[in-house]
């Protein structure tokens, strides 16, 4: 079996992550980074490039976005100095509204999302941004694509060879043995978050939420 997916947020961690997986997996013969801007790594014959500076104007690039089998959405932004309606804005309705034109397009699609631990699905918690990813988790799920897949990634190792990785998380890599061994259920590499999402759209999940727990054990699947 041989899928094309679609990758957001390839210019940032997470998805730079997820996308060095994708292109080296022999299963996925096609990839479409949709972003704001071009991906600056290396150029790879799988790899297709939709730059979209408006992600609430689709129409325009709508006939790129046919034809595949899943969405790895990856785009995201952390909350610090965010209040909740601008939060809101680019975690929420960006996500929805791109997620909407792909059950339009593709509604056989696997949609799988990069959400957070210790999101909060009650969308009721004390946490800004928990309530705003446990909202979008929500909503997602309700959409009709074939299946929906949140992932809820902590702390990750970086993929050797990613240029988009922050000092912070430079510094998880070299901490990666011990925390592994001092919490192993809040930590995991972005290469097992890759290949979860891949064998969430190849092999499927019991579950719609995945802690990271649950993203191990997909990976390894």
């Amino acid at each position: 079996m041989e899928i094309k997916v679609i990758i957001t947020g390839a210019t940032g961690m997470v998805g730079e992550g997820v996308l060095l997986e994708c292109l080296s997996n022999p299963q996925i013969k096609e990839v479409l980074s949709v972003s704001r801007k071009a991906y600056a790594g290396a150029k790879h014959p799988k790899l297709k490039e939709c730059i979209v500076p408006d992600f609430f104007n689709l129409d325009s690039i709508q006939d790129q976005l046919i034809g595949y089998d899943a969405c790895f959405y990856c785009a995201g932004i952390s909350s610090n100095g965010l209040n909740e309606s601008e939060y809101t804005h680019i975690t929420y309705d960006t996500a929805m509204n791109f997620a909407n034109k792909l059950a339009e397009l593709n509604p056989q699609m696997v949609f799988g999302h990069i959400s957070g631990s210790h999101t909060d699905s009650s969308e009721k918690g004390r946490i800004m941004w928990a309530r705003v990813k446990g909202r979008t988790e929500n909503a997602l799920m309700k959409l009709p694509f074939k299946k929906v897949y949140n992932f809820r990634p902590a702390f990750m190792k970086p993929t050797e060879g990613q240029i988009n990785v922050k000092g912070f998380y430079k510094a998880i890599a070299s901490l990666y043995p011990l925390l592994r061994l001092l919490m192993p259920g809040r930590v995991s590499t972005l290469r097992e978050v890759g290949q979860a999402m891949i064998n969430s759209a190849l092999k499927g999940y019991p579950k719609p939420i995945l802690e990271v727990s649950d993203i191990k054990v997909l990976a390894s699947s």
